[in-house]
């Protein structure tokens, strides 16, 4: 298993199409034990968020009965809202040579203070006030940590070391909707009870953060190198890579349908009842824990970029079979697992190919530029989608985003960092 820390040695060189080749003769670096760390803080912490997340959609459509631009208002909030403040999270973290630890816990403490809040939310204002404070923390945590992961691990395994997070991560998020399924079915007030456990299992998340993550406290720069300035931060933009890698981010994110609105497109075609709902992120996040680690590796080995773009490649593929005319009994499945694929082909493999550009006394704010490009993205994309849901049908707002996904992955191929497959 992955227990040696792999700081050690020199990095490798990147090969000439973007893979990362180890030192001939040289022991293949392991994930470092703050990975493992990190690791289970996340995945305990997504049992807590994705209970929520699984009963959130029909929580707020079917219980307190939202449109889809209402709701598309609420989800962009929640999926998007953090990117106001990734920035300021990476910023803060990289001063005085690395807060990572201390921003991280900050973030996930605001997240889990969050949860029982629910519980008095019950129209459109105060449940969008709750879910912007949540992303808030989910702002604040989300650059730190991944800083914390590369700076733990060497170039040549960046991959497979985000290949393990997200695939602990993902475990959580698999169990996450089974706790949220069995409270639904176990309870009386059953909304009620999936915000009050949910809030009780990320308190443990944070509690296993404080204890057993190391502090990530970096070197200070060389006196010719880059400050941990917003100025500096910002302007890392200026970095050919770095840019291109963030303006792909951006543009593939305006494209990339809310995993709320998948599920929610799967339950009208299928006919899926409302106690069976929570499941569905069940098939997604399946795939995304098997595989993880092996498109981390395969990321590593043929090159980081080419394994992104095919992960737009399986969503856009998902995107199809929900457009068509199929209702076989494998049809969920199918749409499932390809959905789960495009998140390990792109979630750690993004931030993966982005460490490669950053130096390391900004590795937080460059990681926070990219994710806050793709978070901005993201939350247009659910503003859109719900708008066009609205007027014109779920069909035709899917077909639109499929040819705009389309569309910006020919052209993120066009305009790859130099050097990347």
């Amino acid at each position: 298993m992955y227990v040696a820390d792999s700081r050690a040695g020199a990095p490798a060189p990147a090969s000439a199409d973007g893979a990362v080749r180890p030192p001939a003769g040289r022991r293949r670096a392991a994930v470092a034990p703050t990975v493992l760390a990190l690791g289970t803080v996340s995945l305990i912490t997504d049992v807590s968020s994705e209970m929520v997340t699984a009963v959130l959609p029909l929580y707020l459509v079917a219980g307190l009965g939202l449109s889809p631009l209402g709701f598309g208002l609420l989800d962009g909030v929640y999926n998007g809202f953090s990117a106001l403040v990734r920035l300021l999270g990476g910023h803060v973290a990289d001063r005085g040579g690395g807060r990572h630890k201390t921003v991280a816990c900050l973030g996930y403490g605001i997240s889990a203070l969050c949860k029982p809040l629910l519980l008095l939310a019950h129209s459109l204002t105060p449940i969008g006030l709750v879910l912007a404070a949540d992303r808030t923390g989910k702002g604040l945590r989300t650059a730190p940590r991944d800083a914390l992961i590369s700076l733990s691990s060497t170039p040549e395994s960046r991959g497979r070391a985000f290949g393990v997070h997200r695939a602990m991560d993902t475990a959580g998020a698999l169990l996450g909707p089974l706790v949220a399924f069995w409270i639904l079915r176990l309870t009386v007030d059953g909304y009620d009870a999936v915000f009050t456990v949910s809030f009780c299992v990320a308190a443990v998340g944070v509690l296993v953060l404080l204890l057993f993550v190391p502090g990530g406290r970096t070197a200070p720069p060389a006196d010719d190198g880059p400050r941990p300035t917003l100025r500096g931060a910002l302007g890392l933009l200026r970095e050919r890579d770095l840019r291109r890698i963030a303006l792909c981010a951006l543009l593939l994110g305006l494209a990339t349908v809310s995993d709320s609105f998948v599920y929610l497109l799967l339950q009208r075609r299928l006919g899926v009842p409302d106690r069976w709902f929570a499941l569905l992120p069940l098939g997604t996040a399946a795939a995304f824990l098997l595989l993880a680690v092996p498109a981390g590796r395969l990321a590593d080995r043929v090159g980081r970029w080419r394994i992104f773009l095919a992960g737009h490649g399986a969503l856009l593929a998902a995107y199809a079979l929900l457009l068509t005319s199929w209702h076989g009994s494998a049809l969920p499945y199918a749409v499932l697992v390809l959905h789960g694929a495009f998140y390990a082909a792109t979630d750690g493999v993004l931030m993966a190919a982005a460490s490669d550009s950053v130096p390391e006394a900004l590795r937080s704010s460059g990681l926070a530029l990219v994710q806050t490009g793709q978070a901005l993205a993201r939350f247009a994309c659910s503003l859109a989608f719900g708008a066009l849901w609205t007027v014109w049908g779920d069909r035709a707002a899917l077909t639109a985003s499929a040819l705009a996904l389309a569309g910006c992955a020919a052209f993120s191929f066009t305009l790859r960092p130099k050097g990347t497959a």
